[in-house]
């Protein structure tokens, strides 16, 4: 299998050969989710631009969490719009730190596209090597023929998830002080989920670049993560813990993840919010 990641350099070559890769742009942030006008002002040479919240997400009950996965109808037609055919390796970028783009990855190759890589360093990573833009829109014609198949493995539900501490090492990969509960600026209730151990996912990158497997594996066995231990992540709401699996992939760690997060578990009557840096040491209702 090849590696998740591509350099710069290596996506340019593939750019200059043919078949052509088809790029994926999926510029998007909490604070800025509609990444069209930068995109439109400059992307890389046949980038077709990705709107996560519409097209790798869905709209759906606020109990289901703010970014419910996609059903295979939806997302299938997406990635046709995209262009992607059949065998098509498929790149994908950002320009924060890969975490949109490893959603896409993780969703992608979760739903039966074979080569899915991410662009590593994403549009800061293609600039700093000097390498052109284009601007304006791309709309791939004719569109593509993928067929996808439903997400079955790879994840976790609400039920799984509770009672994942029982047997393995369940990750909550937000910032610290999220996870303590000292700030929560999205969801009604600060917290984690009992028995979770905090693995922010910003600590697999640097400088805007994913750390060594080795550097990854050293940050995984340090929270626990061991040969024979069931590994599932959660964040805020399903997306950065697709970044956590793709570090995880770099290793050679498989990491289940918890698509509904805590913006679904927040919002689910009966289940438990442990607050403090201590995975279950002070645990209250939600």
């Amino acid at each position: 299998m090849p590696s998740p990641l591509i350099s710069p350099a290596e996506l340019s070559s593939l750019l200059s050969s043919a078949p052509r890769p088809r790029i994926l742009d999926v510029r998007w942030r909490l604070d800025e989710p509609e990444g069209r006008p930068a995109y439109l002002e400059g992307h890389l040479p046949g980038a077709v631009y990705v709107d996560l919240e519409r097209e790798l997400a869905r709209r759906g009950d606020p109990r289901e969490g703010r970014h419910p996965l996609p059903p295979r109808e939806q997302l299938q037609a997406a990635a046709r719009r995209w262009g992607i055919r059949s065998g098509d390796t498929v790149v994908v970028y950002d320009d924060v730190q890969s975490v949109a783009a490893a959603r896409a990855w993780w969703v992608l190759s979760r739903s039966g596209v074979a080569d899915v890589r991410v662009l590593d360093g994403g549009l800061r990573g293609w600039l700093a090597a000097r390498l052109p833009l284009e601007t304006g829109d791309v709309l791939p014609r004719p569109p593509g023929d993928v067929v996808l198949t439903e997400i079955a493995d790879g994840i976790a539900d609400i039920d799984v998830t509770e009672s994942w501490p029982d047997h393995g090492l369940l990750l909550d990969v937000r910032a610290p002080d999220r996870y303590r509960g000292d700030n929560e600026p999205l969801d009604p209730v600060g917290g984690h989920i009992p028995g979770a151990v905090n693995l922010p996912t910003t600590l697999h990158i640097e400088a805007g670049r994913f750390r060594s497997p080795d550097e990854i594996r050293a940050s995984f066995a340090r929270v626990g993560v061991r040969e024979g231990v069931a590994v599932a992540a959660y964040c805020g709401s399903g997306i950065a813990a697709t970044h956590t699996a793709l570090a995880g992939a770099l290793a050679g760690v498989d990491v289940v993840v918890y698509p509904g997060s805590w913006s679904q578990w927040s919002r689910s009557r009966g289940r438990l919010a442990a607050v403090g840096p201590a995975p279950s040491l002070e645990v209250v209702p939600v």
